[in-house]
């Protein structure tokens, strides 16, 4: 099933970067879209209305998840403490979505690092591609995981990699001016 069937409520949020979407299903969130790109309401409304059209308005848990992302990117640390709707993914890609929701904020680790922890050493592309196909960014903190040498590679949400940098640089990282970050920074799990 798509995502757009599974879709059942949705909540539009504002942020200085936007408006972003969130979506969830009956069992839990299932969709974020980030606000980078997004610069009206309109926009966002047609956007959610066109992938989502068989939502039939917020629910209590898109509202309480745009609390949080609001307060998010307001830059506050906050933990995503909510219900997710993993359907459709592999067990590996579950296993990976669970890892990389458990790296705080302000922390990063590396693909390999992740691929590592997920009991498959040598499968830091695997890990690249989980990343790609995530669908709830920011929530599931796909935006905390670089190349081994801390450049930032790869992020398919609104923005590409210069989005991740917005994000990791509002948790308080810092670059050198290659754009990789600087081992100050690394707070690997």
């Amino acid at each position: 099933m798509t995502v757009s069937k599974l879709v059942t409520s949705y909540s539009i949020y504002r942020t200085a970067a936007g408006f972003g979407v969130l979506a969830a299903s009956e069992s839990g969130l299932v969709d974020h879209r980030l606000p980078f790109g997004t610069s009206t309401v309109e926009e966002a409304r047609a956007w959610a209305a066109e992938c989502y059209p068989f939502a039939t308005g917020e629910s209590a848990l898109t509202r309480t998840g745009v609390k949080l992302l609001e307060a998010y990117f307001a830059g506050e640390p906050v933990s995503f403490d909510l219900p997710l709707d993993l359907g459709g993914f592999t067990s590996f890609q579950k296993e990976v979505y669970h890892r990389v929701f458990g790296i705080g904020y302000g922390k990063v680790m590396s693909y390999g690092e992740v691929a590592a922890a997920c009991g498959s050493p040598k499968g830091a592309r695997a890990i690249g591609g989980a990343m790609a196909r995530n669908r709830l960014p920011v929530i599931i903190p796909c935006h905390r995981v670089l190349a081994g040498n801390g450049q930032l590679t790869g992020f398919t949400a609104p923005g590409g990699v210069a989005s991740k940098k917005d994000l990791l640089v509002m948790e308080g990282a810092d670059f050198n001016a290659r754009g990789a970050l600087k081992p100050l920074f690394s707070g690997r799990l």
